[in-house]
């Protein structure tokens, strides 16, 4: 996983930072504290250009109710509560207490805890306890890989018509490609089969960050 779009040399990736995605000061400094409190898995924060990214899609969509699978130190969960529209509610699920106590700190200097609730349960229950009816404006999927297509089973029928989904982690460093992948990258590999033949939804994947699949429900 990395920090940064695929590929991108950087110097161009600063400059494509710079021009759209550059962190303020309160994103900045998590990216920093994340990095240095938890430098094994920083890795799993989303790029900035991604941060922009969702802020951008959450205003297009004018989404008042968003879920997050997979919330870490609370990047992604900032960026998308910073776009909901007035009076919208953005529920995070995690596992971790450890993590997600760096992402409260950080929801509560942005002014936004009142609008991120969080739930510390295996994420597939989580999903599986909502309303039944398509209510979802927006969703981001970034959690353990071996449950994506459960994640996408629970949300795809609970989204409304013109709801996204947005799943990370979709090029796996590029090892969707080999031919004896690991077992995440085969669960990858397969998800990604799925989605593009899914009926309920019309999808692109952007090679942006480590991929990022861009699914609008019919």
């Amino acid at each position: 996983m990395s920090n940064k779009t695929l590929g991108l040399p950087a110097d161009l990736h600063e400059y494509v930072v710079a021009h759209g995605g550059q962190p303020d000061e309160l994103l900045a400094d998590l990216i920093a504290e994340t990095r240095s409190a938890l430098p094994e898995e920083s890795g799993m924060l989303i790029a900035p250009e991604q941060a922009a990214l969702l802020t951008l899609l959450t205003r297009i969509v004018g989404a008042t109710h968003a879920v997050e699978v997979g919330t870490f130190t609370g990047l992604s969960s900032l960026a998308i509560a910073r776009g909901l529209a007035p009076g919208g509610r953005l529920v995070c699920c995690d596992v971790s207490e450890e993590w997600t106590d760096v992402a409260r700190r950080y929801w509560r200097r942005a002014g936004l805890d009142d609008r991120i609730e969080l739930r510390i349960a295996p994420a597939a229950l989580t999903l599986a306890a909502m309303p039944d009816e398509p209510h979802v404006d927006l969703a981001f999927i970034d959690a353990d890989k071996s449950s994506y297509p459960v994640y996408w089973r629970e949300l795809v029928p609970r989204m409304r018509p013109g709801g996204l989904i947005l799943v990370d982690n979709v090029l796996r460093n590029g090892h969707v490609l080999d031919s004896d992948p690991d077992e995440s990258t085969r669960i990858v590999q397969d998800f990604n089969d799925m989605v593009v033949v899914d009926d309920r939804v019309d999808s692109v994947m952007l090679p942006i960050a480590d991929g990022l699949t861009v699914a609008r429900r019919r």
